[in-house]
This record gives C-alpha cells, sequence and structure tokens, in this order.
C-alpha cells in the first residue's frame, strides 16, 4: 500500500488503535488482577495475624503465643521467609518474641515507614526482610487493657505472589498478541472486502483510458453508485465537447482553405512580381494555418480522456507508405516494434508525429532509416509509463549547435529541401500535449537520430 493511501491511513489507525486499546486494557487487568493476588495474600497472612491476635487476647501470660501453634511449618525454617514477631508497647523495655525463622533478626514497622492504617487498625504493605528479600506484611497493635499493648507483625515473601502475578501477566500477554494479530488480521479483510468498489470504480477508469470500454460498467453500493455515475456522466459530456471542438476545427479549416486557394490561383494566373509576393505569402498562410489548426486539433484530444493506439501496426504503415515516396532512392526502412507497446493516445496524433520523423529522416538518408522502439524503465513503480522511438539515418547528421534550431517552428536549416519548416515543431508540441518530448543526438552511423519519448498505455506486458 502506498503511504498516502485510504487503505494504509485506515488500517494503520486501526492497528493503532487496536493495540492502544489492548495495551491500555492490559494494564488495567494487570492492576485488577496484582489487587486481587495481594488481597488473598493478605487474607491468608491475615489467617495467621488473628490467629495470634486471639492468643494474646486470652487472659493469661503473653508470652505465651508459641510457633508450633501455627500450622506452617514455615515459621520454623530459619530466613525462610515467613516471619511472625509480637512486640509489647507499653513497657519501658520492648519485649520482643518473634518465630524461629528470623533467626535473632527484627522486623521494620510499617507505621515508621509512613503506612496509613486501614479499617480495625491494620497496616499492610512491602518492606525489606532480613536476607534483603521484599516482604509483604501485616501489622496490627492490640489493646489488651491490662494485659498490655502489643504490636502484632506477619510477613511472608513475595516470590510465590510475584510468580502468579508473572505468570498472569504471561498468559495475558501471550493472549492480548494472538487478540491483537487477529485484529489486525481482520481489519486487513475488512479493508479489503469494503475498498473493494473502489478498486472496481479504478479499474472501470483504467478500462476507459486504456479504450476498453466507454464507460464505468458494474453494481456499485449506494456510497459509490453517484460518483460512478457522474464520471460516466463527465466522460461522456468530454467526449461531446471533443467531437464539437473537431467539427469546429474542421469547419475553419475548410472555411479558410478555399480563399487562400483563389488568392494563390490568381496570383499564378496573374505572373507579375505582386503576384509573386502575394502567393509567397499565402502559402506561408496557408502553412500556418494548418499548423495552428493541427495543434488546437491535438490539444483536445489530448486534454481528454484517450484511447490506446497500438504503436506496431502505426509504424509498419507509415514504413509501407514511405517505401514507396523514396522508391526512387531505393532507401531501406528497417523497424523494431515490441508488439506488446502502446501509446496512450490518438491514433492520428502518433501517425502525424512517427509521419514526420520518418519524412525528415528519409530527406537526408544516404541508404537506410532505422526506426526501433523500446519501453523506458521506471524509476519508481508508482511513476507513469513511457516508451522511445528511436529513428536514424544514415545522412550526414546535424551539427549540436544547429539541433534545438532545427526544432523551432519554420526553422529549416536547408532550403534545398522540401518543406515548410514545421514538421519538427509539431512533433515537438503534439509530444508536449501528450507530456512527452522529443530529442536530436547523432546516432553511431554518423547521421541524426531523432528520440521520441511518449507516455504508454499502463498494464502492457512489456512494461510489468
Amino acid at each position: 500500500m502506498r503511504t498516502d493511501s485510504i487503505a494504509k491511513r485506515l488500517f494503520l489507525s486501526a492497528a493503532i488503535l487496536s493495540f492502544s486499546i489492548l495495551f491500555v486494557a492490559g494494564l488495567v487487568l494487570t492492576t485488577i488482577y496484582r489487587r486481587a493476588a495481594e488481597d488473598n495474600f493478605d487474607e491468608r497472612l491475615g489467617v495467621y495475624l488473628r490467629a495470634i491476635v486471639a492468643d494474646i487476647a486470652t487472659p493469661g501470660e503473653a508470652g505465651r503465643t508459641d510457633p508450633e501453634e501455627l500450622s506452617d511449618p514455615q515459621f520454623e525454617l530459619a530466613l525462610s521467609g515467613w516471619y511472625w514477631q509480637i512486640t509489647r508497647l507499653d513497657s519501658d523495655k520492648p519485649q520482643i518474641r518473634s518465630s524461629r525463622s528470623l533467626f535473632a533478626a527484627r522486623l521494620p514497622r510499617l507505621s515508621e515507614q509512613g503506612v496509613e492504617a486501614g479499617l480495625g487498625g491494620a497496616r499492610r504493605g512491602y518492606v525489606k526482610g532480613p536476607d534483603d528479600r521484599r516482604l509483604r506484611m501485616l501489622e496490627r497493635i492490640i489493646d489488651t487493657g491490662d494485659e498490655g499493648i502489643y504490636l502484632v507483625q506477619v510477613a511472608a515473601t513475595t516470590k510465590d505472589l510475584d510468580a502468579q502475578i508473572a505468570r498472569f501477566e504471561l498468559d495475558l500477554v501471550v493472549t492480548f498478541c494472538l487478540l491483537t494479530l487477529a485484529l489486525i488480521v481482520s481489519s486487513a479483510l475488512q479493508l479489503r472486502y469494503g475498498l473493494r468498489p473502489l478498486r472496481q470504480l479504478r479499474r472501470g477508469v483504467v478500462a476507459i483510458r486504456r479504450g476498453q470500454s466507454e464507460a464505468i460498467e458494474g453494481d456499485f453500493p449506494q456510497d459509490i453508485a453517484p460518483l460512478a455515475s457522474e464520471l460516466n456522466l463527465l466522460i461522456a459530456a468530454n467526449r461531446e465537447v471533443v467531437e464539437r471542438a473537431r467539427t469546429q476545427v474542421g469547419n475553419l479549416a475548410h472555411a479558410l482553405k478555399t480563399p487562400l486557394s483563389v488568392i494563390m490561383n490568381e496570383a499564378a494566373f496573374d505572373g507579375g512580381p505582386l503576384a509573386g509576393k502575394v502567393e509567397e505569402q499565402a502559402v506561408i498562410m496557408r502553412d500556418q494555418v494548418a499548423y495552428y489548426l493541427d495543434r488546437a486539433r491535438a490539444a483536445v484530444r489530448a486534454g481528454t480522456l484517450s484511447g490506446a493506439t497500438e504503436v506496431a501496426p502505426v509504424v509498419e504503415a507509415l514504413i509501407r507508405t514511405f517505401e514507396k515516396i523514396y522508391s526512387a532512392r531505393s532507401l531501406v526502412f528497417t523497424a523494431t516494434i515490441p508488439q506488446s507497446i502502446r501509446f496512450l493516445g490518438e491514433r492520428q496524433d502518433l501517425e502525424e508525429m512517427i509521419g514526420n520523423l520518418i519524412d525528415n529522416s528519409g530527406k537526408w538518408a544516404a541508404s537506410e532509416v532505422t526506426i526501433s522502439v523500446a519501453p523506458e524503465p521506471p524509476q519508481d513503480a508508482l511513476d507513469r509509463p513511457f516508451f522511445r522511438v528511436a529513428i536514424d539515418d544514415d545522412g550526414p547528421g546535424l551539427a549540436p549547435e544547429l539541433r534545438q534550431a532545427a526544432l523551432r517552428r519554420g526553422g529549416r536549416l536547408d532550403e534545398t529541401k522540401p518543406g515548410s519548416g514545421l514538421g519538427l515543431s509539431i512533433v515537438v508540441d503534439l509530444a508536449a500535449l501528450y507530456g512527452g518530448s522529443l530529442a536530436l543526438d547523432s546516432n553511431p552511423k554518423g547521421g541524426l537520430r531523432a528520440e521520441l519519448r511518449l507516455p504508454a498505455a499502463p498494464g502492457d506486458g512489456a512494461f510489468t
């Protein structure tokens, strides 16, 4: 997909939005699960905390709480990560009882770390244990009246809790990655299906440009159908304008042709100096009128949706014509033309451009004129396709400083050769109207090479 295509914009926006939504959802779910896992872990610690608190609150000696009374044997293993500690706070010298697992170490207090007490006065949070491991701790202050005030703490390593959360996060990442991939694939399929009418519309326009169809055909959704109808109306109006312009140009040419012929005939009949001058200027007027009428007709045709013209039949027909014209000089015309190349324009314009170039080469060639047609390699896959027509002769050639002058309107460098000096300039103007160009150069045989660059109809095998 192109970087500026609607399909790529929609696809990228859908992919980015899907990823963003799933990423935020993953963070939310991870946070919720972490809190739930911490609550479950705290509930487990709370069981031990309540057991100790219940024992302390029982009338009698507070120090009777014993690790053996707790069901989890990890409280007996040194530095196992599971600890409890009871601290009497109302005596001059705090009395501390702890599990064997603390191994003479002491637990830090959450109250000293700024943790606020929750419901019932209990605090919960994370602390660093005796062996620098991260611990989850619950602590609560118990006032037993005459028996004293105690701080009861129960802590446990978060290794199992962290592993449980990590497993959930991994499962969540894998699940969301698969879900993201499924959403992206579904978005691509949705775009391909949803934009299919636009591709169908594009193929219809391309078929018209290639001359394969005269209107856009097919059934379109109600969103696209009005556009297809308007395009068909526009194409029909365009053809009508072209036909009207051609008719008017033909009428103008016919209207001017008769008066100029009368002037030239009268001047030739008179035979005086003035008549000669009038005849000379009338010939110039006729050539100028023909030039500008041809240019006007070409501009109208090039500015419309043109059909495609096969190049090989046009060149072959021109060669047969010029072989007859130059039969007295025994000129040889050879051509190399791929059958797949087609000109994106009108046949008569192609005939006029290549015909003028072959005629010019025939006037100067000594024995041979060579025509070769080849596709132009595109610089980029999105570039408009072109092809080149090279016409070589074995004549005297043309000096580099005179080549530009030969392309100007009326530029005749040798008055001994027939012509008006308009042939090459017509080719230049016609090629420019189609977005092409004409260049003069020398060829390996020493003669002149005229290289014509013209747009090609897309989809030809030579360009794929």
